[in-house]
């Protein structure tokens, strides 16, 4: 990411006729929220002084306490290029502060640089991620609402004319680029308009706001194609879901903390002990990796996503796969993510489980070969393999008994994600849901 100071920002605001300013935050559930600006208030929103109310956002705080600033990260900051020639709008990230100008520990993206801090401590100075988010493309009815009608029969790395979302893929990638995204592929997914785009890992904070960016330019660009873009985990039965694989890996001082040339597969101790953190703590952060009911409908056997806590270099059924390649690019790939994660607290869990791992020297169980989804329950347990939760109301219980995940939240962050969860789960399970109709009304 480009570097900026607040000349350079007001040079280019210039030079592009940039009239307005997002001011850009994500709220506990993951949405992005903004407060947009009249370029004329530029110079208060790099002063840190641009106020907004925090009542209003979901999870922040109490109508008494509800005063809170934004403070831009001046290396967010970018001139979104779909918008108009005649006033074009540019977006900050920023982080989010109390009115007495101290971090906000409700921000999720402050949290992560808390659990980034920790890691620091431990000698570390990079924590890497790749990500690899996957969509549906569904068609717009002619009111603009989606429909659940695909606009392709595409398969795996499928080509026009069955994949006719790649003309959308393809604007995506352009706009990315332009917003200076380095993207590494573009492909059509399994499942019938299924598609996925991955980009050059960077440092997790900055792939955190890439994350938030891509879901925002993937769904205006789709928009603009008559289409619309969803990162739900699986919005059709009898398919793949949307993952979005994390490949993570530490450094220190621009070396691969977890590659080990004379170790056994190359891996240092410092990867298996991250491995064994993950391995360990999975079944506990699965509520903020998986943080939604539909999330459940993914881990299922059958649909190429891990629903059982295990890690492998050879194959891809465990919950943890090691991609091959090695030196710099040695990493550790966390499958079980799905696209509706909350980024910034998605990667806060992975990195304190994985530093867990590290602190307490901790030992991965052996590296499972074989594919799980042909083991029955009895050769799992013999394996040492558990299953990750079936529903969010398990993985929410498996999270409240883990105080490794529950501090990588912290209190305010925690109370408030469990709380709109159980009232998610709770909306849900007393719903009466059309499966139940078709199935019961006239059996019984």
């Amino acid at each position: 990411m480009a570097k900026y100071v607040k000349e350079d920002i007001v040079r280019i605001v210039q030079e592009e006729n940039v009239k307005y300013i997002r001011l850009q935050f994500t709220d506990i559930l993951g949405t992005i929220k903004n407060v947009e600006i009249p370029v004329s208030q530029l110079e208060k929103a790099l002063d840190n002084k641009m106020m907004f109310d925090g009542s209003s956002i979901e999870g922040f705080v109490r109508i008494e306490e509800s005063d809170m600033y934004l403070f831009p990260d001046l290396n967010t900051f970018v001139v979104f290029p779909w918008t108009s020639e005649k006033g074009k709008v540019a977006r900050f990230i920023c982080d989010v502060h109390k009115a007495d100008g101290t971090p906000f520990e409700g921000d999720p993206r402050t949290n992560l640089k808390r659990i980034l801090k920790e890691m620091e401590d431990l000698g570390f100075t990079d924590f890497n991620l790749g990500p690899e988010p996957e969509f549906f493309l569904f068609k717009l009815d002619e009111k603009g609402e989606p429909t659940l009608e695909l606009n392709d029969k595409g398969g795996y790395f499928d080509l026009a004319p069955t994949d006719l979302g790649e003309n959308c893929r393809r604007d995506i990638v352009l706009e990315l680029e332009e917003m200076g995204f380095e993207i590494e592929a573009s492909h059509h997914e399994v499942a019938p308009g299924q598609h996925e785009i991955d980009f050059k890992y960077a440092d997790a904070l900055t792939a955190c706001d890439e994350i938030q960016t891509f879901k925002l330019v993937v769904k205006t660009i789709a928009r603009k194609h008559g289409l619309h873009a969803t990162f739900m985990p699986k919005p059709l039965f009898g398919v793949n879901g949307s993952g979005m694989h994390c490949n993570v890996s530490l450094f220190k001082n621009g070396v691969n903390a977890f590659f080990d040339e004379k170790a056994e597969q190359q891996l240092s101790e410092t990867a298996k002990q991250f491995i064994a953190g993950i391995i360990k703590h999975a079944p506990h952060f699965t509520a903020v990796t998986n943080p939604t009911v539909n999330s459940y409908k993914r881990l299922v056997p059958g649909y190429e996503a891990p629903c059982y806590v295990a890690w492998s270099a050879q194959n891809r059924s465990p919950l943890v796969r090691i991609p091959a390649s090695r030196g710099i690019s040695t990493r550790v790939e966390v499958r079980s993510v799905d696209p509706a994660a909350n980024p910034y607290l998605a990667m806060a869990v992975l990195l304190k489980a994985g530093l867990d791992g590290i602190k307490n020297s901790l030992t991965p169980p052996a590296p499972v070969d074989r594919n799980i989804y042909v083991m029955n329950k009895e050769e799992r347990l013999a394996e040492g393999i558990v299953d990750l939760p079936a529903t969010l109301a398990q993985a929410l219980e498996l999270l409240k008994e883990n105080d490794v995940i529950q501090s990588a939240l912290g209190d305010h962050l925690l109370e408030h994600f469990i709380e709109a969860k159980e009232i998610e789960w709770d909306m849900f399970r007393s719903q009466v849901h059309p499966w139940e109709r078709d199935q019961y009304l006239t059996q019984y």
